[in-house]
């Protein structure tokens, strides 16, 4: 379902014109923003699409720069259908530079991860749209943003991205073309399909079944230039690209808050594990709080091991 309530201003620059990125402005379409963030998916209209930084020649020169580290690029072919595994998809064929002289001939997925290590105009982006978005939601109150990232996402026409879910808080705009965006409250996914994700100790995408989400909860969001959408932590979503090659930014972040909560999601799996039912997270937080203590001290022990672990098969 989409969403058509009203768009309440929350700067002074005029959506049609962002000339620079401290210009740049992102609306949330519900008078209501601060009750439904990090909940519910909901619509944002925004004046990105106006940059500079967007356009084909600055990405190509942008994408260059992360020759030396291919780690922060991801370049894979489109999946070939939404309930594809996410890592069964072909990957690691061309450089992020070379794909994107490519995207009219094979169905490719470029996907620059941190532009703002890479270009001054990206990092000075990212934090007017983290002030757009404390300014939404009245501020992060106790909370502190512990990381903040952006990406920008170049896709061929006709190029599916499968449905898996992301462990930060989103916030999607489309630049160019038009993507329909299928997105599921977080409340969709269970807490032990949530559970085992959260004691890998590493930021990478979660996996799910779509033909397990429920239908009537689907949100659905045909992106053009100057829409996009504020999606929550753990929310599954698959991405259609439309007729036409697509360019699109995302901004991400995570609080202290929403990390203990992963903390307290793999400590409860332990307990699932054990052959006892925890409780939900929510229900009780000072139990939460302990949990998540807890966990603070296991994680890098597991962690630890695993190199120790690693590093004596290497010797044999």
């Amino acid at each position: 379902m989409a969403h058509s309530a009203p768009v309440i201003p929350q700067s002074n620059i005029p959506l049609s014109v962002a000339s620079l990125p401290t210009d740049a402005a992102i609306r949330f379409e519900t008078p209501s923003f601060a009750e439904i963030f990090n909940v519910e998916p909901v619509a944002t209209s925004h004046n990105l699409s106006t940059l500079n930084i967007f356009s084909q020649d600055a990405l190509r020169a942008l994408a260059e720069k992360y020759q030396a580290n291919p780690q922060d690029a991801f370049v894979a072919s489109s999946a070939p259908s939404a309930n594809a595994d996410f890592n069964s998809v072909p990957h690691g064929q061309h450089a992020p530079h070379v794909a994107m002289t490519l995207l009219d001939e094979q169905p490719y997925r470029v996907l620059l991860k941190r532009p703002e290590k890479y270009d001054a105009d990206f990092r000075e982006l990212i934090h007017t749209i983290l002030q757009c978005i404390s300014d939404a939601r009245g501020g992060f109150g106790r909370e502190k943003v512990v990381r903040l990232e952006s990406s920008v996402f170049i896709t061929s026409a006709k190029s599916t991205t499968p449905i898996h879910f992301d462990p930060e808080i989103g916030f999607f705009c489309q630049i160019a073309g038009e993507k329909i965006y299928h997105v599921y409250p977080p409340a969709n996914v269970t807490e032990p399909e949530l559970e085992p994700f959260y004691i890998k100790s590493s930021v990478e995408i979660g996996k799910v079944d779509v033909n397990r989400r429920d239908p009537a909860r689907e949100h659905v969001f045909h992106l053009s230039a100057g829409k996009g959408l504020h999606q929550p932590q753990n929310a599954p979503h698959w991405v259609e690209t439309c007729s036409s090659q697509s360019i699109s930014y995302s901004v991400v972040l995570e609080t202290d808050a929403t990390r203990s909560l992963g903390r307290t999601r793999a400590f409860n799996h332990y307990v699932r594990m054990a052959g006892l039912a925890p409780s939900t997270p929510g229900e009780h937080p000072a139990a939460d709080a302990l949990k998540a203590n807890a966990m603070n001290a296991i994680l890098p022990m597991r962690k630890l091991a695993g190199k120790v672990v690693r590093g004596v098969r290497g010797q044999h």
